[in-house]
């Protein structure tokens, strides 16, 4: 598939709304894999509360993705994720 193609992981990746310029305010999301065992690759917006992540394969066996490991940021207190 074509997420067999991320090499990375994400670091401190803002997810800012389509036509957003500025800083990023409380509820814009801020995505993190760039740690020892983090393994999320890429994040895709496609609502405002609806998310695509592409979890990278297992080192050991690239037909799984058997565990899932990163950290999200800036969330506002009532947004639910």
């Amino acid at each position: 598939g074509c997420d067999d193609i991320i090499a990375g992981n994400v670091s401190k990746y803002i997810v800012l709304p389509a036509g957003y310029c500025g800083q990023p305010k409380k509820g814009h999301l801020i995505f993190d894999a760039c740690f020892e065992s983090g393994n999320l690759g890429r994040v895709d917006h496609v609502t405002e509360f609806e998310y695509d992540l592409f979890i990278r394969p297992d080192t050991c066996n690239p037909r799984f993705r058997v565990w899932f490991n990163f950290t999200v940021e800036n969330v506002k207190e009532s947004q639910v994720t």
